[in-house]
């Protein structure tokens, strides 16, 4: 590469940069009084396990494996902190033996946490904060026992982007606090859903709190609590039932967004697949002895970005779609969120796998950019953009969930970031001008990184190559690491159905070539015709896990693959290790090894919290714009109130929804609610202005299935209020439109 010399006016940004780096750090320390705090609870009699296998794979991680297991059983390579506390059981619910299945419980909770004021998780797209709602966030729960209540196991499908190891290690704390020794790291699977539109600050590992802006203890705490709630509820439903398994293909909703990564694999291993995408959908339906429906899981290779990085709303996008509208086919005559069937799509090796399937195309010239790079003639990158079939976000994402919710309905190294990581995807791209497929370093960006970060050592570097390391994060520890070095990964068993617990996100052939060896290892110790299911985003985040071969281009999935090019080689090098002990009964053997830290200092929130205040002569709550006298179905309601910042509401309980539409019913004189804020019919925006004043938006998309009659909108909101030498305090308020009309067409 050609020696590079710096402009007057690159220097000077290097300069500028530098500078406000310095200052950053100055304010960092302040915050950070004890930042080199950590809590690192082992127990007696642990054994470290390392995943640095031969040839050299997970660089400088280890991870643990401990378990008890039988046929129908769970083992687990996991690194999760139990933190000491005081232990109080909650005794099982009574169960009968007597039959043959399973004991099943199912539980929904909400876990929404912060729609305003807070970073959206996924697109890591600096200024994409949340400013409403348009869908709520639930964690759906599944328990699953032997008759006599033996070889328990639980399964979570949490509606956020990833599983944080920090979340899961305050989950499981809390459940050894409340049930004792029944639920444990080696029977609980958390897997989040992977929305890219889901609030972010909550994870512990500086990468990713600063691509949060912030830790938020008030969104952690309200995943925690729902994700708890849901697994409470499910314990305490659980009855005798009977559990399917069943498969089939989901076409036309997905296609690889890395097509020129996915040809690097060899064309012998290409050919033995029909498609560059994994089609098929495994479902898991769970029923009573009487053959009444109790939920369902669904697992299938799609990305949750039919919402795109313009959006500001929190949603659980195509993914939560299908769960939303399986749940209210079954739970007739509940609003959204409620009822007894419980329905998740949970996410699997879906790495590289895109729902946007117009494909990737100029928005400034519509030519199309699909090509090694993703860049367009004019504009780079940043003009490339793949479409989903829809007229808008909204529409595809109905469309893509409406799919896959038919098909479930229908059908029982060190780690280190690469330049492409920058680059982003055709389903988001970067907020730089970087480009995918870089094997090689920019000296303008080297220069940024070694003045403020320190130069990587020669032997990252060279772990890593072809991959051009841009940021060091395996030699980054201040305030905290930058990213874990003790990763969890487990294997539960059901019968002839094996769920392995990804700590990433595989892409379409990583997932086959452990779906295939899994397979293979439980068919060598007799265990033959095993259903392998890649469960993704599970337990702990390490971003991508690509192929070695696909790792040689350099796109955003390798250069985001962050243990270097032999990281699957690692990683079903653990998962045989796993399969072997289920298949032989010797998961008791397997060693405990090394408990992950649980950090106690964390930045905090860049958004800063202020006092809400209400214009001149108004309250919160009042009709700033009243809605027409007239709608017909197909047409939007729209009404504006005076508002507060609804993170208040994250943090006060008063009210469970921020809207209801209700419906005027004449017999009874009352108003029966028909739509909350968890109806994909209805959207709450919020307005933030100056000085603490804010307006909120209320939209109703009348559905077809409304009925003629009276109807009205209502508010529900808290505002922030703090008198001179008091502490602040959060009020709740309630806001009620004029009523409308919806007539017949």
């Amino acid at each position: 590469m050609a020696k590079r010399t710096f402009s007057n006016l690159e220097t000077f940004l290097i300069f500028l940069l530098v500078m406000m780096t310095a200052i950053t750090v100055a304010l960092l320390s302040l915050l950070f009084t004890t930042s080199g705090t950590i809590e690192n609870h082992k127990d007696s009699g642990d054994h470290f396990f390392s995943t640095t296998p031969n040839p050299p794979a997970t660089q400088g991680s280890t991870a643990t494996q401990s378990s008890t297991a039988t046929q129908r059983s769970t083992a687990t390579q996991s690194s999760t902190a139990t933190q000491t506390s005081p232990v109080t059981s909650t005794p099982e619910p009574p169960l009968f033996q007597n039959f043959s299945g399973y004991h099943i419980g199912v539980g929904r909770a909400d876990c929404t946490g912060q729609v305003a004021d807070i970073n959206l998780m996924g697109y890591s797209k600096s200024g994409q904060n949340a400013q409403g709602i348009l869908t709520r966030l639930y964690s759906r729960a599944f328990i699953m026992a032997e008759p006599d209540g033996s070889n328990r196991t639980v399964f979570v499908s949490i509606d956020i982007g990833m599983v944080s190891q920090r979340l899961r290690l305050e989950v499981l704390n809390r459940l050894q606090s409340k049930y004792g020794s029944l639920y444990r790291r080696d029977n609980v699977i958390l897997s989040g859903t992977h929305t890219h539109s889901g609030p972010a600050g909550y994870f512990q590992y500086t990468v990713f709190v600063v691509a949060s802006e912030g830790f938020s203890n008030r969104t952690f705490q309200h995943m925690v609590t729902g994700i708890l709630k849901s697994i409470d509820i499910a314990h305490t439903n659980m009855k005798p039932g009977k559990i399917f398994i069943n498969k089939g293909n989901v076409d036309g909703v997905q296609i690889n967004r890395s097509p020129y990564s996915y040809l690097q694999n060899p064309q012998s291993e290409r050919a033995r697949y029909s498609s560059n995408t994994d089609k098929e959908m495994v479902v898991l339906k769970m029923v009573d002895l009487n053959g009444d429906d109790l939920g369902l899981i669904s697992w299938f290779a799609i990305h949750p970005v039919s919402m795109n990085n313009s959006n500001h709303l929190v949603n659980s996008d195509n993914v939560g779609y299908a769960s939303y509208l399986l749940e209210q086919e079954k739970n007739k005559g509940y609003l959204p969120g409620q009822g007894p069937f419980v329905a998740a799509f949970a996410s699997s090796n879906l790495g590289d796998v895109s729902p946007n399937i117009l494909g990737p195309h100029c928005i400034n010239t519509g030519e199309s950019c699909d090509n090694a790079n993703s860049t367009c003639p004019i504009g780079g990158s940043n003009m490339c953009i793949a479409m989903g079939p829809g007229r808008d976000m909204f529409d595809s994402t109905q469309i893509i969930g409406r799919a896959m919710y038919q098909r479930a309905k229908a059908k029982t190294c060190k780690p280190a970031l690469g330049y492409s990581f920058a680059a982003g995807t055709i389903d988001g791209v970067g907020g730089l001008n970087f480009t995918q497929g870089k094997t090689e370093g920019d000296p303008f960006w080297d220069t940024i990184r070694n003045q403020i970060l320190g130069k990587p050592s020669e032997e990252i570097k060279e772990c890593h190559k072809p991959k051009p390391i841009l940021l060091h994060t395996g030699e980054l520890s201040k305030p905290h690491p930058w990213h874990p070095d003790i990763v969890d990964v487990q294997i539960i068993t059901l019968g002839s159905l094996a769920i392995t617990a990804i700590p990433g996100e595989f892409t379409t052939m990583s997932g086959r070539r452990l779906r295939e060896a899994v397979q293979a290892e439980f068919a060598s110790h007799g265990m033959q015709n095993m259903t392998v299911v890649i469960s993704g985003l599970c337990n702990v985040y390490t971003h991508y896990i690509t192929t070695y071969e696909e790792y040689q281009a350099q796109r955003y999935e390798a250069a985001s693959t962050i243990y270097g090019p032999h990281t699957l080689s690692a990683y079903i090098q653990l998962f045989r290790n796993l399969a072997k002990a289920i298949a032989t009964d010797t998961v008791a053997n397997l060693s405990r090894g090394p408990e992950p830290p649980f950090f106690q200092q964390l930045i905090v929130p860049l958004i800063s919290n202020i006092v809400d205040r209400a214009p001149t002569g108004r309250t919160f709550g009042d009709v700033l714009q009243p809605a027409k006298p007239e709608y017909r179905v197909g047409e939007v309601v729209e009404v504006i109130f005076v508002g507060a910042n609804p993170k208040n509401s994250a943090q006060n309980q008063t009210h469970q929804t921020f809207l209801t539409v209700e419906k005027y019913e004449a017999t009874s004189t009352s108003w029966q609610t028909v739509c909350n804020d968890a109806c994909w019919e209805t959207r709450f925006y919020w307005h933030k202005g100056l000085l603490g004043l804010s307006n909120a938006t209320m939209e109703w998309h009348i559905p077809d299935t409304a009925q003629p009659g009276i109807y009205r909108i209502r508010y529900f909101g808290h505002n922030r209020k703090q008198d001179i030498l008091k502490p602040a305090v959060i009020l709740s308020f309630e806001g009620t439109s004029p009523t409308f009309e919806v007539v017949t067409t």
